[in-house]
């Protein structure tokens, strides 16, 4: 059973505007240089369980995790929350994504 609380990208934005959470996009790096999310933090899925607790210390910040489809950023949820985070939203991928993105 997953721990992390899945979103639409309506209430993610509303959780951008309104509070201090992170935003962590798990897509590769070209992926992200081609556009994300303003504010948005660039780990890839390939990274998270090496990186991860050195990008995110406090386990129980508000994070919003998203991806290109919502594949990979379900995948980065459960890992985060294997180690310990309390505070995960997935809110599926940029291509649902209908706010503005930056470069």
């Amino acid at each position: 059973m997953n721990n992390f609380k899945i979103i639409k990208a309506v209430e993610a934005k509303k959780l951008m505007d309104n509070t201090n959470c992170k935003v962590l996009d798990v897509r590769t790096e070209e992926e992200f240089n081609e556009g994300h999310i303003d504010n948005a933090i660039s780990l890839p899925l390939d990274q998270i369980n090496g990186k991860v607790e050195e990008v995110f210390k406090d386990k129980n910040e508000t994070i919003l995790v998203y991806c290109r489809s919502g594949v990979r950023s379900k995948q980065a949820s459960q890992i985060m929350v294997q180690k310990g985070y309390t505070n995960i939203f997935e809110f599926g991928g940029i291509i649902d994504w209908p706010f503005e993105i930056v470069l």
